[in-house]
C-alpha cells in the first residue's frame, strides 16, 4: 500500500470525527471577482512610464541635491508623493498619504554628512472594525547608487535597482486603492537602501513603537529583468526568500522549534507559501519559487529590518539576476554595456510581480486573521493529534480549517474544513506529519495558516 493511501484509509476511518467536529459545509474555494479584477487592472504601460519617470532623475543617490527641481532624490521623492496624492484622489481621498523620515546622521561607511531620510508612505485602511488594525506593508526602495556607493554625483538611474519596484507598489496602489478590504494596507516607497537599509529600519522601529499588528511585509527589490547574465530568458519565474528561524527568538523558542521539527514553519514562511498559493489562483503564468533564507547570501533588504522587528517579513526578487546592470556606472565596455538602464527592464515581467503581490495583498486584507494561540495538546501520549486555538472575531467567520503535510514537504498538502470549532482532533500523528490551522470567512477567502505550538492545557 503507497503512503498516499495510506493516508487516505486513516482519514476514510474518522470521517465519523470529522463529522462529528464540523459545523456546515466548507466555504467554496473559488475566484473571488474583486481580487480578478484587481489583478487585470495591473497596467504594464503605467509601469514603464514610472521607470523611465524615476530614471530620468539621473540619480537618486541618498546624498544627491535634495533641492534640484529636475535631478536627484529629492525631485524624485516629490514625484512619487505627487504620484501617490494623484492615486488619493482617484479613490476619494481614501488612501492616506504622508511623508516620515528622520535625519540621519554620518555613519563612516557610507553616510558621510548629515542627511534627511525621508519615506513615501500611503495607507488605505480597513474597513471592518475588528480587522482595521491588521496590517500588511508592501514596499520599493527609490534610492540607487552606481559603482561607488558615496558618490552621489554619478549617474545612477536605478531602473530595476528599484525603480521596478517602487512601479509595482504604485501600481498596485492605483489599483487597490479604489476598493475596501477588511485589514489595512500600506504601500511604501523608502529611502536610504543602498547606504545601509536606514528608511526602512526607521519604518521598522516605529512599528514596534507603536504596537502596529503588522501581520504580513514584502519587499520588491530587483523585480524588473527577465533575463540573467548568462541570456537565459525566463518570463514565468519569481524569487521568495524567507527567513525559517526569527533572530527574535529566546532560548526557549529556539528548543521548542528544534523539539518539534517546525524550522519551516516561521511566520514569514507561511506568508512566503501565501504567495505561492496567491499566484497559483490569480496568476497563473507567474511561479514563485521559494527560497528558504532570510534574503540572497549574507545580503539583505527592506524586509530584514522588519524581521529584526519580529514581524512576518519576505523579499521579492527575479530568478536571475544580472550584476552588470546593478550598481554600476553608466558605461560600455568591451563592447558590453554597464548600468542600470531601462532598456534591461522587461516591463511586463514587473507587472506580473504587481499581479502576484496584488492578489496576495487582497487576498490576505479580505481574510479573517490568523487564528491566535494555536497549540498540540500533548498532556497525554496518543498516535493522534488534538489542536486547540482561540476564536476569531470576525463577523463573517465561518470557520476554520487545518492543514497538515509530510515533515518534507515545502508545502502544505492537504486541508480539512471543521468548522466553527476551537478543538479538532485528528487520526494522523503528530510525530508523522506537520499541521497548521487557518481562519476561513463565508466568501472562502483564508487565513495564512498558523503554525501551533505544543502545550499540556
Amino acid at each position: 500500500m503507497t503512503r498516499e493511501k495510506i493516508l487516505l484509509s486513516a482519514l476514510s476511518v474518522s470521517a465519523s470525527s470529522f463529522l462529528l467536529n464540523a459545523v456546515g459545509a466548507e466555504p467554496a474555494r473559488e475566484h473571488d471577482p474583486q481580487l480578478a479584477m484587481i489583478v487585470e487592472q495591473i497596467d504594464s504601460g503605467r509601469i514603464q512610464a514610472t521607470i523611465l519617470k524615476l530614471a530620468s532623475f539621473g540619480t537618486r543617490h541618498t546624498l544627491s541635491d535634495p533641492e534640484n527641481p529636475a535631478r536627484g532624490i529629492g525631485a524624485a521623492r516629490r514625484w512619487i508623493e505627487s504620484e501617490f496624492r494623484a492615486i488619493s484622489e482617484g479613490s476619494g481621498g481614501r488612501l492616506e498619504v504622508r511623508l516620515d523620515g528622520y535625519r540621519q546622521r554620518p555613519d563612516g561607511r557610507r553616510v558621510t554628512r548629515p542627511v534627511e531620510i525621508v519615506n513615501i508612505v500611503a495607507t488605505l485602511r480597513g474597513t471592518q472594525p475588528e480587522s482595521a488594525d491588521r496590517i500588511y506593508i508592501i514596499s520599493g526602495h527609490y534610492d540607487s547608487i552606481c559603482s561607488d556607493p558615496k558618490d552621489s554625483e554619478c549617474d545612477a538611474p536605478g531602473a530595476n535597482d528599484d525603480a521596478s519596484g517602487v512601479a509595482a507598489v504604485l501600481e498596485m496602489a492605483r489599483v487597490m486603492s479604489p476598493h475596501e478590504f477588511e485589514a489595512t494596507l500600506v504601500f511604501m516607497a523608502v529611502a536610504g537602501e543602498e547606504q545601509g537599509l536606514y528608511g526602512s529600519t526607521y519604518m521598522a522601529r516605529q512599528a514596534k513603537a507603536r504596537d502596529w499588528d503588522v501581520q504580513g511585509m514584502i519587499t520588491l527589490d530587483i523585480v524588473g529583468s527577465s533575463t540573467g547574465a548568462d541570456g537565459t530568458v525566463d518570463k514565468g519565474h519569481v524569487r521568495v526568500f524567507s527567513e525559517g528561524v526569527p533572530e527574535t527568538e529566546d532560548d526557549e523558542a529556539r528548543k521548542t522549534r528544534l523539539a518539534t521539527g517546525n524550522e519551516n514553519d516561521s511566520a514569514a514562511r507561511q506568508l512566503a507559501r501565501w504567495i505561492d498559493e496567491s499566484a497559483e489562483l490569480y496568476v497563473p503564468q507567474m511561479d514563485v519559487v521559494l527560497i528558504w533564507r532570510r534574503d540572497r547570501f549574507l545580503r539583505g533588504g527592506d524586509h530584514t529590518p522588519f524581521a529584526r522587528e519580529g514581524f512576518p517579513a519576505v523579499r521579492m526578487t527575479e530568478i536571475n539576476e544580472d550584476y552588470r546592470h546593478q550598481h554600476q556606472n553608466v558605461r560600455v565596455e568591451n563592447g558590453v554595456q554597464f548600468g542600470d538602464l531601462p532598456q534591461f527592464v522587461d516591463f511586463e515581467y514587473v507587472a506580473n510581480v504587481a499581479r502576484v503581490n496584488a492578489a496576495t495583498l487582497a487576498s490576505l486584507a479580505l481574510a479573517p486573521a490568523a487564528p491566535k494561540n494555536a497549540h498540540v495538546m500533548t498532556a497525554k501520549l496518543t498516535t493522534d493529534t488534538t489542536l486547540r486555538w482561540n476564536s476569531n472575531t470576525e463577523p463573517d467567520l465561518a470557520g476554520f480549517e487545518i492543514v497538515w503535510r509530510e515533515t518534507t514537504a515545502p508545502l502544505w498538502q492537504h486541508q480539512h474544513f471543521v468548522g466553527n470549532v476551537t478543538e479538532f482532533t485528528s487520526p494522523l500523528s503528530k510525530d508523522n506529519f506537520i499541521f497548521g490551522v487557518r481562519a476561513v470567512d463565508r466568501n472562502g477567502h483564508r487565513s495564512v495558516v498558523t503554525y501551533p505550538l505544543p502545550a499540556k492545557e
